[in-house]
């Protein structure tokens, strides 16, 4: 949903204030579900918000329009992320939140793409969302179709084997059509992720795959706006791999870099508190 300024400054900031909006909003929603995956929900933000708001080819009035750009959100548990920017988008209208993660209420803690307009694949169990997009890829590839499929992981996700089978499938079809983000916020549910399972050499192993490869500051406008402004063309032959180093509860300061906070919940204080630290992150 592509918006369009003058100058990148105005750009930025347009997405910049759109980012705080959006914490604020998740934020509400953990404290509506009576807790959530707040700490990487934090993390994608300004991924999110540089998708939705400025790059991809999407119509929220047509959620099925068939020439649509794909996106897969394969950390699932980032449902409490991603719905507020929906429904910000005009996929629905907010209030249908209201009741987010209750008995009855189409938003689950995993968004469900038969109850949610705009998911494109109801995700949750890790490691399933690439292998999909490599098939949403190649079935686009296979009808001569232009648009792109983007998928978004989480890099504790990364562990589960499935992933580097995909990988191997998109680099031998060929699917430069397909490019994978990778939210390496650094830590993951049981703690550190080099702790819990050695990555590294995180960026290698993507190329080793036959992947492009770039990375960049996750919660940099102006490093989001060049990468995926600059993507190979769609009928390009080798797949891209965005790694985009981030915080976990980026913009919140008793949850930046916390593995407690993978999942929590806020009572009245900590709740004003993440609101208040929210704030200051605007700009004049």
């Amino acid at each position: 949903m592509l918006h369009n300024y003058d100058n990148r400054e105005d750009l930025v900031k347009f997405l910049e204030d759109k980012a705080i909006d959006i914490r604020k909003k998740i934020v509400q929603l953990v404290v509506t579900a009576g807790g959530g995956h707040i700490g990487g929900a934090m993390s994608m933000v300004e991924i999110l918000v540089t998708m939705y708001y400025h790059i991809l080819n999407i119509d929220p009035k047509d959620p099925q329009k068939a020439d649509r750009d794909r996106f897969i959100l394969s950390k699932g548990h980032g449902g409490v992320g991603i719905c507020p920017v929906l429904g910000d988008c005009g996929y629905y209208d907010e209030s249908l939140m209201d009741d987010f993660n209750q008995y009855m209420s189409p938003f689950g803690m995993h968004p469900d793409m038969r109850k949610v307009p705009g998911i494109d694949m109801s995700t949750g169990s890790l490691g399933h969302g690439l292998p999909i997009s490599v098939g949403l890829a190649l079935g686009a590839r296979v009808r001569k179709q232009n648009w792109r499929t983007f998928c978004l992981l989480g890099d504790g996700e990364c562990n589960e084997g499935t992933n580097w089978e995909a990988a191997m499938a998109a680099k031998h079809y060929k699917l430069g059509n397909l490019t994978a983000i990778v939210d390496r916020n650094k830590l993951m549910l049981d703690g550190p992720c080099n702790e819990i399972m050695e990555v590294e050499p995180f960026e290698d192993k993507w190329k080793a795959f036959g992947w492009q490869t770039k990375v960049i500051e996750g919660h940099d406008f102006n490093a989001l706006i060049d990468a995926f402004e600059n993507l190979p063309p769609v009928d390009s032959q080798q797949p891209l791999c965005v790694i985009c180093n981030t915080v976990k509860g980026r913009g919140i300061s008793f949850m930046e870099n916390q593995t407690q906070w993978h999942y929590g919940g806020l009572d009245e204080a900590s709740e004003k508190e993440a609101l208040d630290d929210i704030e200051k992150m605007r700009k004049a």
